[in-house]
């Protein structure tokens, strides 16, 4: 029998996941600032945006894509971090997806891991003056790397620290690659933003040949396939029978700073206290 899903709120000892890094208070202050007002040079976008004149689109396809996190089950074995940072060929201190020690108000450890979010009302998207970050119609939120300028508006205004900045061409050796997988995309170049992608390049290939992401694993997103536990589960959040929406209908979830309604594509959950 599936349990009643319920919406939940973690209490921890450092408030609002302070792992997240002490700039994410700051970085939704600084998002405020950038985005409001009549003087803003981003009013005029937000505006686009609000009234639907060149609009973003949301996860207006048959597919959303989404992830679930099972705080529970992560052992903090870091294979998601490895495998992510080899296949998108990430700088080793700049990793797309984090995982952290953290712990519950009563003392209870646990493993914390943060992709970027794809929100579907993300600050980052909203903050562009370029529109480089921008939606997709599947929900996920991408870069077009030809149009970043630098800025690093979207940086500043993401609340959950999960873009990156290039401040100098890549000439390191990945120490990731071959043992946690190979580059399957270009490295990014100097100047622009990035972030994890939830390997698009791995959605959209797997969908062109028939196969669907979450189920088949050369569609999936390598953090996910990498995790020895389970832990991380992928598929289309508008499936009722996909993974993810089943894993959200039976267990009781949370999504990161959901009070700033960014409605984030992750899903957590969380962990048990012990007795």
């Amino acid at each position: 029998m599936s349990q009643k899903k319920q919406r939940i709120t973690l209490e921890l000892t450092r408030r609002d996941f302070l792992v997240l890094g002490g700039t994410a208070a700051g970085s939704v202050v600084a998002a405020q600032v950038l985005t409001t007002g009549v003087l803003s040079p981003f009013s005029g976008l937000k505006q686009r945006q609000v009234t639907g004149d060149e609009a973003p689109e949301k996860a207006s396809s048959d597919y959303h894509w989404g992830m679930v996190i099972n705080l529970e089950k992560c052992i903090g074995c870091e294979y998601c971090q490895r495998a992510c940072s080899a296949t998108n060929d990430v700088a080793s201190d700049k990793p797309w997806n984090i995982v952290v020690e953290d712990e519950l108000d009563n003392g209870h450890g646990f493993f914390f891991s943060r992709p970027c979010l794809q929100c579907q009302d993300a600050p980052c998207v909203e903050v562009c003056p370029v529109q480089a970050t921008y939606h997709r119609e599947d929900g996920l939120v991408v870069m077009d790397y030809d149009r970043c300028i630098g800025c690093r508006y979207c940086e500043v205004a993401c609340p959950y620290d999960a873009r990156k900045f290039n401040w100098a061409e890549r000439t390191d050796t990945n120490a990731y690659i071959p043992t946690w997988g190979i580059a399957e995309v270009p490295r990014r170049p100097r100047g622009v933003v990035e972030k994890c992608t939830f390997c698009i390049h791995r959605i959209d290939a797997g969908l062109a040949n028939g196969l669907m992401p979450g189920v088949d694993r050369e569609a999936t997103p390598a953090c996910v396939n990498a995790c020895p536990v389970g832990a991380r589960l992928f598929g289309n959040l508008k499936d009722p029978n996909s993974k993810v929406s089943q894993a959200i209908a039976n267990n009781p979830t949370l999504r990161l700073r959901e009070e700033l309604g960014t409605e984030p594509s992750v899903y957590y959950i969380p962990p048990k206290k012990e007795a």
